[in-house]
């Protein structure tokens, strides 16, 4: 029993190969391929149409080596979308999320529906990469493209059009638009009308995880000289792929998908849509099996990646292993950021918003790439100590761990100050959740798992999870006492 899974990330896509074997699932990968956006003018793309194409390289190899392959599901970051025309032409490259089209939108949606509306009727966190603020900046710009399209494909959605020519909106991802409503399972259709955004483009049907939405189209099939293949909706939220594949074996727990960004929550049964969860800008997304992900982002090993590509351009060609060496090698709790603050989301310089930072909050000045880095990550563990209390405290429950996945693991140091600021043990593994919650989906789908917790049992099977235990608890909670008090206000 093989599957096939398109596993898209903010830098990197890959194709890998799903085989159920003596009760584990075994992965391999197939095609991996860089998924770098393009700044043309003003604005920043997907290069969609690369994306695909690689895609097809992947599926090529894939079906020369294995000819039984039963099914095929994608999964990418959410939020960006492409448009299509009547005729289901595509028209324009996706924007990228941190495309500064979006900046001032967050203030000027709220002061046309209101804060508190929206959020009543979304769930959804206030953040500037939002798709209801793409779509209002599209609109207040008079796009051409906005006014031609008759419908909206979020990435996976797209990139399922374009191989099997069939249009539908997969649930997990269109919950974080914040323009879909949880409770009432439909479209806000009257704040896109406050908005001036053309309803029309949102009538595609919408799935859940778990539905066949089509085959392989015989263009493709052709052009491929590959077999019919169908091709399943599964997660498709990578977030939504990556908690299925947390391997857990509490049935209430916290998970960390840790990458360019980080998402910290927990899985609920119903909505959290409150006033505690609105104060704290808490997101419910939709999850699989008719759950839901209490989560909240921060910003991530985004801020380490932007500082490196500040320090290539300059010459200076460290590796993450010399940066983490660096970092391990510096004073501690020296300087602290907000990871949060909006100054880190997409700024020219990285280093320098860093150091400006720490000079506005009256702390040494960190110069040295040890300093930079160690500030970096012990800000980010002890804002998911924050998070991590929050989410505590909203669902009136006790935790005992957190479980991290993603490709921010191999970042062994961030994986103990996590613990340590914790003071509770961090469950690490494996670095392709996403890839394993998207298989196991598909094999559910394929009545070859019974559901999720048997396929998370499976993974557990499959991999080895790191534990790391915390130390100098005393310490770290006192700088994360001080951290809160000066720098989350």
């Amino acid at each position: 029993m093989k599957v096939l899974a398109i596993d898209l990330g903010a830098s990197s896509g890959k194709i890998l190969l799903g085989k159920l074997e003596n009760d584990c699932i075994n992965i391999t990968e197939v095609h991996r391929f860089d998924n770098t956006p393009v700044k043309a003018g003003k604005q920043l793309y997907w290069d969609i149409l690369r994306i695909y194409h690689e895609i097809k390289i992947g599926l090529k190899k894939a079906f020369h080596e294995e000819k039984s392959i039963e099914s095929i599901a994608i999964d990418s970051w959410a939020i960006d979308f492409g448009l299509l025309d009547e005729n289901g032409l595509l028209l324009g490259n996706p924007l990228h999320y941190r495309d500064h089209h979006t900046d001032g939108a967050i203030e000027e949606v709220t002061s046309i529906v209101g804060a508190k509306e929206l959020y009543e009727k979304t769930g959804i966190q206030f953040i500037q990469i939002n798709t209801i603020y793409q779509l209002y900046a599209l609109q207040k710009n008079q796009s051409r493209i906005l006014k031609e399209a008759t419908s909206l494909l979020m990435i996976p959605d797209l990139i399922r059009y374009f191989l099997t020519g069939k249009k539908y909106n997969e649930f997990t991802n269109v919950t974080t638009t914040q323009l879909y409503n949880p409770v009432t399972n439909k479209w806000n259709k009257d704040i896109m009308e406050q908005l001036n955004i053309p309803t029309q483009i949102f009538n595609n049907p919408l799935v859940k995880p778990g539905t066949h939405v089509g085959d392989i189209s015989e263009d493709v099939v052709k052009e491929l000289n590959i077999p019919k293949t169908k091709v399943l909706a599964i997660g498709e939220h990578d977030t939504a792929s990556a908690v299925a594949g947390v391997p857990s074996t509490h049935k209430d727990f916290i998970y960390l998908s840790c990458g360019t960004w980080s998402l910290m929550g927990t899985e609920v049964d119903e909505p959290y849509i409150n006033e505690a969860t609105y104060q704290a800008n808490f997101t419910n997304e939709g999850g699989i099996e008719d759950t839901f992900r209490l989560l909240k982002n921060i910003m991530g090993l985004w801020i380490v990646q932007e500082c490196k590509r500040i320090w290539d351009l300059e010459g200076n060609q460290f590796d993450y292993r010399q940066l983490v060496l660096d970092a391990k090698n510096a004073t501690p709790f020296r300087s602290l950021i907000n990871p949060d603050d909006e100054r880190f989301f997409n700024p020219l310089n990285m280093i320098k918003e860093i150091q400006s930072f720490c000079q506005e909050t009256e702390q040494p000045i960190p110069e040295t790439v040890g300093q930079i880095v160690r500030c970096i990550l012990e800000s980010l563990a002890f804002k998911y100590r924050y998070t991590y209390e929050k989410i505590s405290s909203i669902t009136n429950k006790e935790y005992e761990g957190l479980y991290i996945v993603g490709g921010g693991i191999q970042n062994e140091l961030l994986c103990q100050f996590t613990a340590n600021a914790l003071g509770k043990s961090a469950w690490v593994g494996p670095q392709e959740a996403t890839s394993y919650g998207n298989i196991a989906m598909q094999f559910i789908a394929n009545n070859h798992i019974k559901d999720l917790d048997v396929a998370r049992k499976m993974i557990r099977n499959s991999i080895r999870v790191k534990t790391y235990i915390p130390s100098d608890f005393d310490i770290w909670d006192s700088h994360y006492r001080s951290f809160c008090n000066k720098y989350l206000k």
